[in-house]
C-alpha cells in the first residue's frame, strides 16, 4: 500500500469547511493527516442554515465537543420537531416529531391501531400519542431517558443555532487539533496533465499551495468540482421549482419553543426559527410563480417581532453534482448540491458527507473503488431526502395558487409515487437500509396532510377494539403526564448553563 494521501487541502471556510476540517482533525488526526483549510475573509458565508436534526449530536458527541460549551457559544436552543402549517389545506398544521408515535404492539406499528380506531370519539388526533409533540405544544424539553422501558426514550433531539456562530466554534475546534488556516483567494486550479486530478492551488497572493487530496466546500460556485473539474450538475428543478429565499433576523416574541415553524405560502414557505437571542425567520419561494418584491413583503408582514437586519436574497438551483467524488476531490455542503432547507437536511448531508468520506478514506492513488461507493451512498441520501421533500408539495389539497397547481398536478419520481402508492393501499411505509427519514417521518406527513390508507395492517384486528381503545388512552394519558413533569424549555437552558444569562 503506497502513496496514501497525507496533504489533505479544504478550500472554503464556514459551516461545511470548518465542519469538515474539525470532523477529520479529530477522527483521521492521529493517522498523520496534514489539514489545511484555505478561506477568505472577503468572501461571505451563506449562513442561514439555522435548524438541524438529531443527528448532529451524534457527531457532535464524536469529536469532542462540550454541548453546553456549544449551546452557550451558538445561543442555540433544542429542536423536538418541525411544524408544517397550511400543507395539506389553508387552516391544517401538524408536527413532524423527532421520535415515536404510540408504541408498536407485536411488530406493528402504532399508526395500524390508531387507523383502526381514529373514527372513534374517544381517539384523539395522532399527535397526541408523539410524546415530543406534545412537549412541543408545552414549549417544555428535557433529555431523552437512557431506559428503553421508559416512554421518555422514545424521541430524540436536534439544535437551533446561530449559523454565523458555529462556524467560528467549528474552526476553534479544529485548530486547537492541529488544522492550519490560510487567509487568501483562490484564483486557479492546477491539474495533472495525465490523471486530472488536483495538484495545488495557486493564491492571489502568488503562493501555492499543494496537496494530496482535496475537498470543495466552496459553497455554490464549486470552485474545484465544477469549475476545475466541469463534474456537471443535475438540477431536480422540475419537482423542486423554489430557487430563491430571502431570510431576516427579528426579536424574539412570546415563549421559547422547542420546534422550528413551516408555514406555506402562495409559491413557497416561511420558516420560523427560535434561537436565544433572535428568532430567525426566511421565505423560501419560486421565482416563476411569484417577484421577490412579493416574497419579502410576505416574510416581512409575518415577523413576530421587530426587525433587526435587512433582508438578505439568495438565489439557488436545487440538485446535485454528478459526481459528488470525482478524481482526488470530494465537494461536501453547497459545492455538492442543495436541497431546499424544508426538513433541515442542509447540515445532515454536509454530516454525511464527512462521515462516508472518513469510512471510504483512500489508501492509495487509486481511488476508483472508494469513490465509487461513497457516490453511490450519497447520490441514495441525496435522492431519499429529495422524495421526502417532494412528498410536503404534492401531498396537497390546495388550488388556490397557480403554484399548488402546479406542485399538486405534477409527476412525481417514480420512486416516491412508489411510496406513496404503498401507503394509500395498507398503511405501509417502504423502509430502506440507507436513508435519513423513517418510519414516524413519513407517517407524519402522510396523516399529516391528509393522506388515509384504504386500509390498516391486519394484525391490528387480533387485539380487541375494547382493548384497543384502552391502550390509546392510556398512552395518550401517559403522554400528558409526562410532559408535565418536564422542565419549560427556556428554563432548561437557563439551569443547565447553557446560556440566556440569569
Amino acid at each position: 500500500m503506497t502513496n496514501k494521501p497525507g496533504k489533505i487541502v479544504i478550500v472554503g471556510g464556514g459551516t461545511a469547511g470548518w465542519m469538515t476540517a474539525a470532523g477529520l482533525a479529530s477522527m483521521l488526526g492521529k493517522t498523520g493527516l496534514s489539514i489545511t483549510l484555505v478561506e477568505s475573509a472577503a468572501i461571505g458565508i451563506v449562513g442561514v442554515g439555522e435548524a438541524t436534526l438529531p443527528h448532529i449530536r451524534f457527531f457532535n458527541e464524536t469529536i469532542g465537543v462540550d454541548e453546553a460549551e456549544f449551546m452557550a457559544a451558538t445561543s442555540a436552543t433544542f429542536k423536538l420537531g418541525i411544524e408544517f402549517v397550511n400543507w395539506g389545506k389553508l387552516g391544517d398544521s401538524y408536527i413532524h416529531p423527532f421520535g415515536e408515535y404510540g408504541l408498536a404492539n407485536a411488530g406493528v406499528p402504532f399508526h395500524h391501531y390508531w387507523l383502526k380506531m381514529r373514527d372513534h370519539p374517544m381517539v384523539a388526533s395522532l399527535d397526541e400519542y408523539s410524546l415530543p409533540i406534545v412537549a412541543c405544544r408545552e414549549a417544555k424539553f428535557q433529555p431523552p431517558s437512557r431506559d428503553p422501558r421508559s416512554v421518555s426514550s422514545t424521541y430524540r433531539y436536534a439544535y437551533q443555532f446561530d449559523a454565523l456562530k458555529y462556524a467560528p466554534f467549528m474552526r476553534k475546534h479544529a485548530e486547537e487539533r492541529g488544522v492550519t488556516r490560510v487567509e487568501g483567494k483562490v484564483v486557479d486550479v492546477a491539474l495533472d496533465g495525465d490523471s486530472g486530478n488536483i495538484t495545488s492551488l495557486k493564491m492571489e497572493s502568488g503562493d501555492t499551495i499543494e496537496g494530496d487530496f482535496f475537498i470543495d466546500c466552496s459553497g455554490f460556485i464549486g470552485l474545484l468540482i465544477e469549475k476545475a473539474l466541469q463534474t456537471g450538475y443535475d438540477t431536480w428543478s422540475n419537482w423542486l421549482p423554489c430557487d430563491r429565499a430571502v431570510a431576516a433576523p427579528c426579536e424574539s416574541a412570546g415563549p421559547l419553543l422547542p420546534y422550528t415553524r413551516a408555514t406555506a405560502d402562495s409559491a413557497g414557505w416561511r420558516w420560523r426559527i427560535p434561537l436565544q437571542h433572535r428568532t430567525g425567520n426566511g421565505h423560501v419561494y419560486a421565482s416563476g410563480f411569484t417577484s421577490d418584491e412579493t416574497a419579502e413583503r410576505a416574510l416581512v408582514d409575518n415577523l413576530e417581532g421587530e426587525l433587526i437586519a435587512d433582508p438578505r436574497f439568495l438565489r439557488f438551483t436545487t440538485g446535485k453534482r454528478r459526481k459528488l467524488w470525482n478524481k482526488n476531490c470530494v465537494a461536501i455542503g453547497l459545492s455538492g448540491g442543495f436541497l431546499e432547507p424544508l426538513e433541515s437536511t442542509s447540515i445532515y448531508l454536509i454530516q454525511e458527507g464527512i462521515t462516508k468520506l472518513i469510512e471510504c478514506f483512500p489508501q492509495s492513488e487509486n481511488y476508483e473503488t472508494d469513490s465509487t461507493e461513497y457516490n453511490s451512498q450519497m447520490d441514495l441520501e441525496y435522492e431519499r431526502i429529495r422524495d421526502f421533500l417532494v412528498l410536503h408539495y404534492h401531498a396537497t389539497e390546495r388550488d388556490d395558487s397557480e403554484f399548488w397547481n402546479y406542485m399538486r398536478t405534477m409527476e412525481i419520481p417514480t420512486s416516491l409515487a412508489d411510496k406513496l402508492d404503498l401507503f394509500r393501499t395498507r398503511g405501509r411505509v417502504a423502509a430502506y437500509d440507507h436513508g435519513l427519514f423513517l418510519t414516524p417521518s413519513w407517517v407524519a406527513v402522510y396523516l399529516g396532510q391528509g393522506i388515509i390508507p384504504r386500509a390498516y395492517d391486519n394484525r391490528a384486528d387480533v387485539v380487541d377494539e375494547s382493548d384497543t381503545l384502552k391502550h390509546l388512552n392510556g398512552l395518550r394519558q401517559l403522554m400528558t403526564s409526562t410532559v408535565a413533569g418536564m422542565t419549560d424549555h427556556s428554563d432548561y437552558i437557563k439551569t443547565n448553563n447553557m446560556g440566556l444569562v440569569r
